[in-house]
């Protein structure tokens, strides 16, 4: 047994560090403030923080602003309009959050994590809003999804970005153009995949130089795009990604070339696999053929998730693209000892690469999924009641954007996180 590779600290609020919380939240305002143009929405927006981190039992826009300011009709409007409504530089302001995540957080291996997390709804008018398969239970339901950007490092961990996920008909079907809208979606927009939003919220942190990173981990509902995976690549991040059992992949880099011209019809012009050159294999039958000695084991640390031991093995192999050879990658396995569950993963990071390093970068998930609970838990992240598509992408920064790693400043996460 090898010794036990921590991945991100478990942030636990002491009652010592909560002492001074409403001076804190404040000063932790008061980074933000000069960014609001208006004096109602900086006002607005300090309310809606503190708001979220009251002990009300549901957070949404009426309970706090009857929480904050009475039975006062025209306050609970006002922190409508300003969540649903209020037309904030949004770009400056994540900006600014970036620089505090690696001012508190940032590190030079610092990993990005990209997830999705979906929201039931009831109706049809909220944006997005579909019967489609939802995480929260596990099967379709009529849901909103979003896609997240997250950021963890040995010091913890925060969320970054979010987009709202528009299913096709939403942005293309003449029949949904009424509540688009309502729901005040840009005329401009075009329809985008998932893995598509998570790319570009990861570019624009990329272009923003804000935050230092290295890796960047994701499940199999982002692995598995090729297309996602090699601008990771090119954009100069190590991507670590779950992919399908059936992904395939070769052992040795198959011999390519392009088919002579038979003198008939166009002359060939694509690279094809040379004859007799082996097929590309699974990487479950991979898994499957390997001896006993091939694998050594490990226990992660996974923080709220506890230890997990787990048999590993890193490879080398060549990945494939349009039934090709593409980039060399690491292929690595995970066996947990206990239950038997293989998991699998590619990544792109050099061949010197420890197998230490890819060992963690298998548990670094849990800190962006412990995000969600945290923030559907005490943040109201699903509390929300705005239809809007403006207001879903600023109730989402509201409650899911903060920064854990701010101690002494604000720490946004545990249950004993309530103003005084």
């Amino acid at each position: 047994m090898t010794e036990d590779i921590a991945t991100v600290p478990e942030l636990k609020l002491k009652p010592s560090e909560i002492d001074d919380l409403l001076t804190e939240l404040r000063e932790y305002h008061a980074i933000y403030s000069p960014l609001f143009r208006r004096r109602e929405q900086r006002e607005w927006g300090e309310k809606y923080l503190q708001g979220l981190l009251s002990d009300i039992p549901r957070k949404s826009i009426e309970p706090i602003g009857l929480a904050l300011e009475g039975a006062n009709p025209n306050a609970v409007r006002a922190l409508q309009q300003f969540i649903s409504e209020g037309a904030w530089e949004d770009e400056v302001i994540l900006n600014r959050h970036w620089q505090e995540v690696d001012r508190d957080l940032g590190e030079e291996e610092g990993v990005l994590t990209l997830d999705g997390s979906d929201f039931l709804k009831q109706g049809k008018e909220s944006a997005g809003v579909k019967r489609q398969y939802c995480g929260e239970v596990g099967k379709r339901a009529n849901c909103q999804a979003g896609v997240f950007l997250g950021y963890a490092s040995r010091k913890g961990y925060t969320l970054l970005d979010r987009r709202l996920y528009l299913p096709e008909e939403w942005v293309e079907e003449e029949a949904y153009a009424e509540r688009r809208e309502k729901c005040g979606v840009p005329e401009k927009i075009v329809f985008q995949t998932k893995p598509q939003l998570g790319w570009e919220m990861i570019n624009s942190v990329r272009k923003a130089k804000a935050l230092r990173v290295r890796w960047l981990v994701c499940d199999e509902g982002f692995g598995r795009d090729t297309g996602l995976l090699d601008n990771i690549a090119e954009s100069g991040l190590w991507y670590f990604a779950e992919v399908p059992h059936d992904t395939r992949v070769w052992m040795t880099r198959p011999v390519t070339a392009v088919p002579v011209w038979s003198g008939r019809g166009p002359k060939p012009t694509r690279e094809r696999l040379v004859g007799g050159e082996p097929k590309a294999q699974q990487v479950a039958v991979l898994a499957a053929s390997l001896p006993a000695n091939h694998w050594s084991r490990h226990t992660i640390k996974q923080g709220s998730k506890g230890p997990m031991v787990a048999d590993f093995v890193a490879i080398r192999m060549v990945a494939v693209r349009e039934g090709l050879p593409g980039p060399d990658v690491w292929v690595v396995l995970r066996r947990n000892v206990w239950t038997g569950e293989l998991k699998t993963y590619l990544s792109n990071a050099p061949a010197d690469t420890p197998l230490t390093a890819l060992v963690r970068m298998s548990g670094m998930r849990w800190s962006i999924e412990t995000s969600f609970k945290e923030c559907k838990q005490y943040l109201g992240m699903g509390d929300y009641e705005v239809r809007s598509w403006r207001g879903w992408h600023q109730c989402a920064a509201g409650s899911g954007v903060r920064d854990e790693g701010m101690a002494p400043r604000i720490r946004l996460a545990g249950a004993d996180c309530k103003p005084p």
